[in-house]
């Protein structure tokens, strides 16, 4: 199939360096907000990569539940395919595509593990139904049928009934703390705007890249 003649223009604003913060994640924020605002379907939404020890790159698709001046968390299980390919290789990128307002953001660096208490405060706040479906899967593994799971989730449903639901010894939140973050606006002609964040010792260093 061919598909070369899909395009169209980035008809937006542009994107000057008077128009960023100069922290990062306040810039984050302001987009954040902007995509929130404009509709975008689950603007938390965000592209997780990570590579193991063979160096071959992983790609999916996770949810950002929080950030601040520290990073950008997600979680999952401590035994799946993305856990153990930041056990081998503790770093990680990020992308957000705003498509909707001709934007995406790109965040890079080193990941760690975020505190029991942190991950036990976000686990207490989701529902039932996905503190069972935490502990039923065995996340990443292989499952001869999917009634294998259904049969799991009725056995957790019994254990924990009338109960609250314990936070599972093997799931937690991960944090990606930024070292680069880019901010793409999209432009007609494909000469887009780029602005690059990079984390030195004296602050943040902002430099325009070209499209």
């Amino acid at each position: 199939m061919d598909i070369g003649d899909m395009r169209r223009e980035f008809e937006s604003e542009g994107l000057d360096r008077d128009d960023l913060d100069d922290d990062p994640i306040r810039q984050f924020e302001r987009w954040f907000e902007d995509a929130r605002t404009a509709g975008i379907l689950e603007p938390n939404a965000m592209s997780l990569a990570t590579a193991g020890a063979d160096g071959m790159p992983d790609l999916r698709t996770v949810l950002l539940k929080y950030f601040d001046a520290r990073g950008f968390v997600f979680y999952t299980n401590y035994g799946s395919r993305k856990a153990r390919e930041l056990e081998d290789n503790p770093r990680a990128a990020l992308l957000f595509p705003w498509l909707g307002l001709n934007r995406q953001v790109r965040i890079q660096g080193p990941v760690e593990k975020v505190s029991k208490a942190e991950s036990l405060r976000y686990f207490a706040s989701r529902p039932r139904g996905s503190q069972i479906g935490a502990w039923v899967s065995e996340q990443s593994r292989a499952i001869t049928s999917r009634g294998l799971l259904e049969q799991k989730v009725a056995e957790m449903k019994r254990k924990f009934a009338g109960g609250e639901v314990p936070l599972p010894s093997f799931w937690g939140g991960y944090r990606v703390v930024p070292e680069r973050v880019e901010f793409w606006q999209g432009r007609p002609s494909r000469l887009h705007d780029r602005f690059e964040y990079l984390r030195t010792d004296d602050g943040w260093h902002i430099q325009r890249l070209q499209p």
